[in-house]
């Protein structure tokens, strides 16, 4: 078995394991190159993991065209999550439109708006959620773990592609024929909102296009929060 096949396998084992140990569960696809791996990969072999995505109202139009492009493609159902208006209103008349590029804190306050209460909602009643986090991705993730208790939801949380390279994640989509976001031929290797995320120089990392202004220790929007300790399953 190559070490390709090898991962694959490992993978699966994982969303078996999920499944069948911790139901209902369901994966968080942010429609990066990691989550259609994994939307592949469910779709495939393991079609009870319900799957959702959140949309801010701030996305680029490719990824719109791929969640179009995930409907069309795959038998189980991707779930749209949106921010509630409300919030979203009085954040605008608080910190104005484009307030996030004030301070860390209007970022993060943005994001909590449109990112982690729609993921609080989407994460209700579940007993664990999926993410296609790497380690490879940025220096906030390096401690992360395959499986582990995650406080702040209240529930487990999975990684399976933890230890996959970004080399891998491309072998994966190119021969199983994938669709993935256009931005990602723009040199846009991690896609947020629009207005948060640009395209990358060579020898830059490969989160350095998000919320470029700010330090790279910053780089999390609080869906998933580095400092807890994690603790195996």
């Amino acid at each position: 078995m190559s070490d390709m096949q090898t991962k694959i396998a490992q993978t699966i084992a994982v969303l078996q394991q999920a499944a069948r140990e911790f139901a209902p569960v369901t994966f968080a696809n942010s429609l990066g190159a990691e989550d259609m791996v994994l939307t592949d990969l469910i779709a495939k072999n393991q079609p009870d993991i319900s799957l959702f995505s959140l949309d801010t109202g701030r996305l680029p139009q490719e990824t719109y065209d791929l969640i179009q492009k995930v409907r069309e493609r795959y038998s189980v159902p991707l779930q749209v999550f949106y921010p509630d208006a409300t919030q979203v209103e009085t954040y605008v008349a608080q910190h104005g439109v484009n307030g996030f590029y004030d301070s860390v804190e209007n970022r993060k306050a943005c994001c909590n708006v449109r990112k982690v209460q729609p993921l609080k909602r989407a994460l209700a009643g579940k007993k664990a959620w999926i993410t296609g986090m790497r380690r490879e991705q940025a220096v906030t993730r390096g401690s992360l773990e395959v499986s582990s208790f995650d406080v702040d939801h209240g529930l487990q949380k999975f990684n399976p592609l933890l230890d996959w390279t970004d080399a891998e994640v491309w072998e994966y989509i190119k021969a199983n024929d994938v669709p993935y976001n256009a931005l990602h031929d723009q040199f846009y290797p991690s896609i947020g909102c629009a207005p948060c995320t640009r395209a990358i120089t060579p020898g830059e990392d490969i989160r350095a296009g998000r919320w470029w202004w700010e330090n790279l220790e910053n780089k999390e929007c609080g869906l998933h929060v580095a400092s807890r300790i994690p603790k195996r399953a």
